[in-house]
Protein backbone atom coordinates (compact mmCIF):
# COMPACT_ATOMS: atom_id res chain seq x y z
CA UNK A 1 0.00 0.00 0.00
CA UNK A 2 0.90 3.49 -0.46
CA UNK A 3 0.90 5.65 3.40
CA UNK A 4 1.10 9.15 3.21
CA UNK A 5 2.10 10.52 6.87
CA UNK A 6 1.06 13.85 7.65
CA UNK A 7 3.62 15.53 10.11
CA UNK A 8 6.92 17.65 11.13
CA UNK A 9 9.68 18.08 8.81
CA UNK A 10 11.49 14.41 8.73
CA UNK A 11 14.60 16.67 9.53
CA UNK A 12 13.05 16.94 12.66
CA UNK A 13 12.78 13.76 13.72
CA UNK A 14 14.38 12.19 16.51
CA UNK A 15 14.08 9.09 15.79
CA UNK A 16 15.49 7.44 18.96
CA UNK A 17 11.96 7.83 20.74
CA UNK A 18 9.61 9.06 17.64
CA UNK A 19 6.68 6.91 17.49
CA UNK A 20 5.71 8.37 14.16
CA UNK A 21 9.19 6.95 13.06
CA UNK A 22 8.41 3.15 14.47
CA UNK A 23 4.98 3.13 12.55
CA UNK A 24 6.58 3.93 9.34
CA UNK A 25 9.64 1.21 10.15
CA UNK A 26 6.46 -1.18 10.81
CA UNK A 27 5.17 -0.59 7.26
CA UNK A 28 8.31 -0.86 5.65
CA UNK A 29 8.41 -3.99 6.90
CA UNK A 30 5.70 -5.37 5.40
CA UNK A 31 6.42 -3.85 2.30
CA UNK A 32 4.59 -0.58 2.37
CA UNK A 33 5.50 1.98 0.62
CA UNK A 34 5.96 5.42 2.62
CA UNK A 35 5.58 9.00 1.76
CA UNK A 36 5.09 11.91 3.99
CA UNK A 37 4.47 15.98 3.90
CA UNK A 38 4.15 18.73 6.17
CA UNK A 39 0.41 20.36 6.53
CA UNK A 40 1.97 23.44 4.22
CA UNK A 41 1.87 21.35 1.61
CA UNK A 42 -1.45 20.45 1.41
CA UNK A 43 -3.22 22.41 -1.88
CA UNK A 44 -6.75 22.60 -2.79
CA UNK A 45 -7.97 24.25 -6.63
CA UNK A 46 -12.00 24.64 -7.58
CA UNK A 47 -11.94 21.77 -10.05
CA UNK A 48 -9.31 19.78 -8.52
CA UNK A 49 -9.07 17.76 -5.43
CA UNK A 50 -6.49 18.07 -2.65
CA UNK A 51 -3.33 17.60 -3.55
CA UNK A 52 0.28 17.72 -2.18
CA UNK A 53 3.55 17.62 -2.83
CA UNK A 54 4.76 14.14 -1.35
CA UNK A 55 8.48 13.10 -0.43
CA UNK A 56 8.67 9.41 -1.50
CA UNK A 57 11.04 7.62 1.48
CA UNK A 58 13.00 4.61 2.22
CA UNK A 59 14.36 4.16 5.56
CA UNK A 60 18.05 3.47 6.38
CA UNK A 61 20.06 1.99 9.24
CA UNK A 62 21.77 5.02 9.48
CA UNK A 63 20.74 6.80 12.70
CA UNK A 64 21.72 10.24 11.19
CA UNK A 65 20.49 9.80 7.79
CA UNK A 66 17.47 8.31 8.46
CA UNK A 67 15.65 8.12 5.65
CA UNK A 68 16.30 8.87 1.22
CA UNK A 69 14.03 10.34 -0.76
CA UNK A 70 12.35 10.78 -3.90
CA UNK A 71 10.99 13.44 -5.27
CA UNK A 72 7.38 13.12 -6.29
CA UNK A 73 5.06 14.85 -8.19
CA UNK A 74 1.88 16.56 -6.63
CA UNK A 75 -0.75 13.96 -5.95
CA UNK A 76 -4.37 13.72 -5.38
CA UNK A 77 -4.46 12.06 -1.70
CA UNK A 78 -7.47 9.93 -2.76
CA UNK A 79 -5.03 8.31 -4.97
CA UNK A 80 -3.06 7.33 -1.94
CA UNK A 81 -4.46 4.15 0.17
CA UNK A 82 -3.93 5.84 3.28
CA UNK A 83 -3.03 9.58 5.02
CA UNK A 84 -2.25 9.19 8.65
CA UNK A 85 -2.04 12.97 10.36
CA UNK A 86 0.69 12.66 12.88
CA UNK A 87 1.46 17.21 12.94
CA UNK A 88 2.04 17.32 16.32
CA UNK A 89 0.62 19.81 18.64
CA UNK A 90 -0.51 22.98 19.16
CA UNK A 91 -3.81 22.55 17.57
CA UNK A 92 -3.91 26.22 16.46
CA UNK A 93 -5.13 28.09 13.38
CA UNK A 94 -3.06 26.16 10.73
CA UNK A 95 -4.17 22.82 12.09
CA UNK A 96 -7.31 23.92 12.23
CA UNK A 97 -7.41 24.63 8.35
CA UNK A 98 -4.81 21.32 7.84
CA UNK A 99 -8.14 19.28 9.13
CA UNK A 100 -10.73 21.12 6.52
CA UNK A 101 -8.19 20.17 3.75
CA UNK A 102 -8.22 16.39 4.80
CA UNK A 103 -12.05 16.62 5.24
CA UNK A 104 -12.57 17.86 1.57
CA UNK A 105 -9.88 14.82 0.83
CA UNK A 106 -12.01 12.41 2.40
CA UNK A 107 -14.63 13.93 0.60
CA UNK A 108 -12.61 12.67 -2.48
CA UNK A 109 -11.99 9.03 -1.12
CA UNK A 110 -9.42 9.34 0.78
CA UNK A 111 -9.08 7.50 3.97
CA UNK A 112 -7.38 9.93 6.66
CA UNK A 113 -6.56 8.17 10.56
CA UNK A 114 -7.49 10.26 12.46
CA UNK A 115 -10.75 11.33 10.82
CA UNK A 116 -9.91 14.98 10.81
CA UNK A 117 -13.94 16.10 11.99
CA UNK A 118 -12.58 13.77 15.07
CA UNK A 119 -9.56 15.52 15.76
CA UNK A 120 -11.53 18.78 15.62
CA UNK A 121 -14.36 17.37 18.10
CA UNK A 122 -11.63 15.79 20.65
CA UNK A 123 -9.45 18.89 21.56
CA UNK A 124 -7.43 16.94 24.11
CA UNK A 125 -8.01 18.80 27.39
CA UNK A 126 -11.57 19.58 27.00
CA UNK A 127 -12.73 15.94 25.70
CA UNK A 128 -12.59 14.81 29.32
CA UNK A 129 -15.54 16.58 30.16
CA UNK A 130 -17.89 14.01 28.75
CA UNK A 131 -16.48 11.78 30.90
CA UNK A 132 -17.24 12.94 34.41
CA UNK A 133 -17.04 9.30 35.88
CA UNK A 134 -14.01 9.06 35.12
CA UNK A 135 -12.18 12.60 36.48
CA UNK A 136 -11.01 14.29 39.36
CA UNK A 137 -12.25 17.69 40.29
CA UNK A 138 -12.31 19.99 37.63
CA UNK A 139 -13.18 23.66 36.55
CA UNK A 140 -13.40 24.76 33.06
CA UNK A 141 -13.50 28.88 32.93
CA UNK A 142 -12.10 32.41 32.27
CA UNK A 143 -13.62 34.05 35.10
CA UNK A 144 -10.75 35.03 37.78
CA UNK A 145 -13.56 34.68 40.83
CA UNK A 146 -14.19 31.14 40.06
CA UNK A 147 -10.66 30.23 40.01
CA UNK A 148 -10.09 31.70 43.50
CA UNK A 149 -13.35 29.98 44.38
CA UNK A 150 -12.98 27.11 43.09
CA UNK A 151 -9.24 27.05 45.02
CA UNK A 152 -10.61 27.59 48.42
CA UNK A 153 -12.75 24.36 47.48
CA UNK A 154 -9.92 22.27 46.85
CA UNK A 155 -6.68 23.98 48.40
CA UNK A 156 -4.16 22.29 46.12
CA UNK A 157 -4.82 22.94 42.56
CA UNK A 158 -3.22 22.85 38.81
CA UNK A 159 -3.89 25.42 36.67
CA UNK A 160 -2.86 24.55 32.72
CA UNK A 161 -3.78 26.19 29.47
CA UNK A 162 -6.32 24.62 27.04
CA UNK A 163 -3.93 25.15 23.95
CA UNK A 164 -0.31 23.61 25.79
CA UNK A 165 1.54 20.34 25.12
CA UNK A 166 4.38 18.72 26.63
CA UNK A 167 4.29 20.31 30.16
CA UNK A 168 4.00 23.79 28.67
CA UNK A 169 2.32 26.22 30.83
CA UNK A 170 1.12 24.78 33.72
CA UNK A 171 0.85 25.96 37.52
CA UNK A 172 0.59 23.88 40.97
CA UNK A 173 -0.60 26.43 43.58
CA UNK A 174 -0.97 24.95 46.87
CA UNK A 175 -3.10 25.70 50.15
CA UNK A 176 -1.67 28.98 50.56
CA UNK A 177 -2.62 30.71 47.48
CA UNK A 178 0.50 31.90 46.87
CA UNK A 179 0.97 33.68 42.86
CA UNK A 180 -3.04 32.47 42.39
CA UNK A 181 -3.40 36.15 40.97
CA UNK A 182 -0.61 36.06 39.21
CA UNK A 183 -0.86 32.39 37.65
CA UNK A 184 -5.02 33.63 36.51
CA UNK A 185 -3.91 36.70 35.07
CA UNK A 186 -1.02 35.00 33.00
CA UNK A 187 -3.38 31.95 32.01
CA UNK A 188 -6.54 33.95 31.05
CA UNK A 189 -4.98 36.87 29.84
CA UNK A 190 -7.04 38.87 31.93
CA UNK A 191 -9.94 37.00 30.96
CA UNK A 192 -9.76 36.66 27.68
CA UNK A 193 -8.87 33.04 27.20
CA UNK A 194 -10.41 29.97 29.00
CA UNK A 195 -8.33 27.79 31.41
CA UNK A 196 -8.67 24.70 32.83
CA UNK A 197 -7.83 23.69 36.63
CA UNK A 198 -8.22 20.47 38.72
CA UNK A 199 -7.64 19.63 42.07
CA UNK A 200 -3.80 18.43 42.49
CA UNK A 201 -3.45 14.60 42.46
CA UNK A 202 -0.63 13.49 44.76
CA UNK A 203 -0.07 10.35 42.78
CA UNK A 204 1.62 12.21 40.59
CA UNK A 205 4.48 10.88 42.29
CA UNK A 206 3.58 7.45 40.80
CA UNK A 207 3.64 8.92 37.20
CA UNK A 208 1.02 10.34 34.57
CA UNK A 209 0.38 7.54 32.56
CA UNK A 210 -0.29 7.19 29.06
CA UNK A 211 -2.58 4.25 27.78
CA UNK A 212 -2.73 3.76 24.67
CA UNK A 213 -5.48 2.76 22.76
CA UNK A 214 -5.55 1.57 19.04
CA UNK A 215 -8.29 0.58 17.17
CA UNK A 216 -10.62 0.98 20.46
CA UNK A 217 -8.56 -1.65 22.43
CA UNK A 218 -5.84 -0.66 24.98
CA UNK A 219 -2.11 -1.22 24.77
CA UNK A 220 -1.71 -3.76 27.70
CA UNK A 221 1.07 -1.88 29.34
CA UNK A 222 1.05 1.68 30.12
CA UNK A 223 4.06 4.44 29.94
CA UNK A 224 4.04 5.99 33.46
CA UNK A 225 5.91 9.29 32.93
CA UNK A 226 7.27 10.30 36.64
CA UNK A 227 8.19 13.80 37.87
CA UNK A 228 12.24 13.91 38.73
CA UNK A 229 13.13 16.36 41.40
CA UNK A 230 10.88 19.12 42.60
CA UNK A 231 9.43 19.44 39.14
CA UNK A 232 5.62 18.76 39.02
CA UNK A 233 5.33 17.56 35.67
CA UNK A 234 6.10 14.48 34.62
CA UNK A 235 5.87 14.95 30.77
CA UNK A 236 8.90 13.46 29.13
CA UNK A 237 9.57 16.91 27.33
CA UNK A 238 10.27 18.48 30.52
CA UNK A 239 12.47 15.61 31.81
CA UNK A 240 10.15 12.71 33.07
CA UNK A 241 10.85 9.30 33.27
CA UNK A 242 9.16 6.46 31.28
CA UNK A 243 8.61 3.71 33.07
CA UNK A 244 6.00 1.05 31.19
CA UNK A 245 3.53 -0.91 33.97
CA UNK A 246 0.79 -3.27 33.54
CA UNK A 247 -2.13 -2.03 33.07
CA UNK A 248 -4.16 -1.81 36.43
CA UNK A 249 -7.55 -2.69 36.78
CA UNK A 250 -8.68 0.93 37.17
CA UNK A 251 -7.06 1.77 33.78
CA UNK A 252 -8.67 -1.05 32.08
CA UNK A 253 -11.95 0.08 32.86
CA UNK A 254 -11.30 3.56 31.43
CA UNK A 255 -9.41 2.08 28.72
CA UNK A 256 -12.30 -0.55 27.77
CA UNK A 257 -15.19 2.78 27.70
CA UNK A 258 -13.28 5.16 25.96
CA UNK A 259 -11.81 3.09 23.32
CA UNK A 260 -15.16 1.77 21.22
CA UNK A 261 -16.08 5.04 21.89
CA UNK A 262 -13.13 6.73 20.50
CA UNK A 263 -13.18 4.17 17.73
CA UNK A 264 -16.58 4.38 17.09
CA UNK A 265 -16.02 8.21 15.94
CA UNK A 266 -13.25 7.27 13.70
CA UNK A 267 -10.24 7.78 16.16
CA UNK A 268 -7.76 5.17 15.83
CA UNK A 269 -5.71 6.30 17.72
CA UNK A 270 -5.82 7.25 21.43
CA UNK A 271 -3.67 8.34 24.12
CA UNK A 272 -5.58 8.62 27.82
CA UNK A 273 -3.13 10.00 30.39
CA UNK A 274 -4.41 9.05 33.78
CA UNK A 275 -3.46 9.96 37.33
CA UNK A 276 -4.00 7.30 39.75
CA UNK A 277 -7.46 6.72 38.97
CA UNK A 278 -8.32 9.98 37.06
CA UNK A 279 -8.59 10.34 33.33
CA UNK A 280 -6.79 13.96 33.17
CA UNK A 281 -6.72 14.50 29.12
CA UNK A 282 -7.45 12.11 26.01
CA UNK A 283 -4.77 12.93 23.25
CA UNK A 284 -5.56 12.36 19.59
CA UNK A 285 -3.61 14.90 17.36
CA UNK A 286 -0.31 12.59 17.39
CA UNK A 287 -0.15 9.82 20.81
CA UNK A 288 3.55 8.71 21.46
CA UNK A 289 5.21 6.32 24.49
CA UNK A 290 4.90 3.75 21.33
CA UNK A 291 9.33 3.45 21.41
CA UNK A 292 9.55 3.23 24.95
CA UNK A 293 6.16 0.73 25.96
CA UNK A 294 8.01 -1.19 23.24
CA UNK A 295 11.52 -1.64 24.35
CA UNK A 296 10.57 -1.86 27.83
CA UNK A 297 8.09 -4.76 27.74
CA UNK A 298 8.64 -6.33 24.12
CA UNK A 299 4.83 -5.74 23.37
CA UNK A 300 4.89 -4.51 19.83
CA UNK A 301 2.76 -1.34 19.57
CA UNK A 302 3.55 -0.52 16.22
CA UNK A 303 2.57 -3.63 14.78
CA UNK A 304 -0.51 -3.16 17.31
CA UNK A 305 -1.01 0.00 15.32
CA UNK A 306 -0.22 -1.47 11.74
CA UNK A 307 -2.39 -4.35 12.06
CA UNK A 308 -5.28 -1.94 12.69
CA UNK A 309 -4.78 0.44 10.07
CA UNK A 310 -5.02 -2.70 7.87
CA UNK A 311 -8.20 -3.82 9.43
CA UNK A 312 -9.67 -0.43 9.02
CA UNK A 313 -9.10 0.06 4.99
CA UNK A 314 -10.08 -3.57 4.34
CA UNK A 315 -13.41 -2.97 6.12
CA UNK A 316 -13.62 1.10 4.74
Amino acid sequence: MRLLFVADPLEDFKIAKDSSFTMMREAAARGHRLYACEPRDLVWERGGRVTARLREIALTSDPTAWFTELETPSTPLAELDAVVMRKDPPFDSEYFYATHLLQQAEREGARVFNKPAALRDHPEKLAILEFPQFIGPTLVTRDAGEIKRFHAEHGDVILKPLDGMGGMGIFRVGPDGLNLGSITETLNKGGAQTVMVQRYLPEIVQGDKRILVIGGEPVPFSLARIPQGSEIRGNLAVGGKGVALPLSARDREIASTLGPILAARGLLLAGLDVIGDCLTEINVTSPTCFREITDQTGFDVPKMFIDALESALRHT
